[in-house]
């Protein structure tokens, strides 16, 4: 408190043209650029076994380095992050995340950023990777909406020259191979979206789903006490059971119950298809879950686009991700 009363004191006794420009600065108008979050968070704890003991330990190329004190190893502010041992600047990322956002492909996406469209796909899938952990964190209240949709079992990107063996008979383009009805040659996506446009989507198995496989994604989305509106699904029944949910199911063909209806979870299909299909053609089942993180960013979350790229920028640069480039695409052709 003496302190304080020093630093009114301090205060009282500026000029009014003193008093002006302190107020500015204490207002943020001439405080640091905050942006590079990446520098600011990951200095407070070790990188490798999260101990505050840590103490400054020189620059290498002009990156300040830190010593651990308790597992005595070295790291920087990017260790086990995603701009871990990469070769291009911060400002190449956050030009690459601006053309994700924007929804330009592979090839436009290196072009304009000044790297190999190689690079460009491992980017896109190591950055996605990185929104897991938001994604597993986003909890629905209020008026969830939920219902399953389903995509094509999909092996594109699986080539002979990785000694992948397709499962089952090749498609030919101009025929059909469609199966009437859900079968085991589709990827079940069950998902969910509040009145408030937060959503959260994940494949979970092949064919129809099973009260366990709905139980994957909704069991831990979701608060208790909110209103679940569905269609008339049985294995929705259990799922609001157990978990303290108000249940509302519709019938097929019945626009609504009361004030409840499926209107936004369809027109959340509706968009969701387009994104992935129109947009990229298609996309192969190992990859799906990224995409359909990709979605809820892009099409569902709340802020302006600046701001959501921000938010996207942010968190990639400070969570930790320690997958390597070349693993990307050695992931199994179901991931389920």
């Amino acid at each position: 408190m003496t302190e304080l009363n020093t630093l009114f004191q301090i205060f009282n006794n500026l000029s009014e043209s003193e008093k002006k420009a302190f107020l500015k600065k204490i207002k943020g108008e001439n405080l640091p650029n905050l942006t590079k979050a990446s520098n600011i968070t990951n200095i407070c704890k070790c990188a490798h076994c999260n101990s505050a003991n840590i103490v400054k330990n020189g620059t290498v190329r002009g990156v300040q380095r830190y010593l651990c004190r308790d597992c005595h190893k070295t790291f920087t502010p990017k260790t086990n992050t995603i701009l871990f041992k990469t070769h291009y600047s911060d400002a190449v990322w956050r030009k690459y995340i601006n053309c994700m956002m924007n929804g330009m492909s592979i090839r436009k996406s290196a072009k304009a950023c000044g790297i190999n469209p190689d690079t460009a796909f491992k980017w896109r899938h190591k950055i996605l990777d990185s929104l897991q952990t938001m994604h597993k964190n986003v909890k629905l209240n209020g008026v969830v909406e939920a219902d399953e949709t389903f995509f094509p079992l999909s092996f594109k990107g699986n080539h002979n020259k990785s000694n992948f063996k397709l499962p089952r008979e090749s498609h030919h383009r101009g025929k059909s191979n469609h199966k009437r009805g859900i079968s085991s040659d589709q990827v079940c996506v069950p998902c969910a979206i509040n009145l408030n446009g937060l959503s959260k989507s994940v494949i979970t198995n092949l064919g129809k789903p099973t009260v366990k496989d709905l139980r994957k994604v909704f069991s831990r989305s979701i608060a208790e006490n909110s209103v679940l509106v569905t269609d008339r699904n049985s294995a929705y029944n259990k799922i609001a059971n157990e978990h303290n949910l108000q249940l509302v199911q519709i019938k097929a063909g019945k626009g609504s119950v009361g004030t409840f209806n499926i209107a936004k979870i369809n027109s959340y299909h509706s968009i969701l298809k387009m994104f992935i299909i129109y947009n990229f053609k298609g996309v192969s089942t190992k990859y799906l879950n990224n995409y359909l993180i990709w979605n809820n960013i892009k099409n569902y979350a709340l802020g302006s686009e600046e701001e959501k790229e921000q938010i996207f920028a942010d968190f990639v640069f400070t969570n930790k991700f320690c997958e390597n480039s070349h693993d990307v695409s050695k992931r199994k052709a179901i991931p389920v």
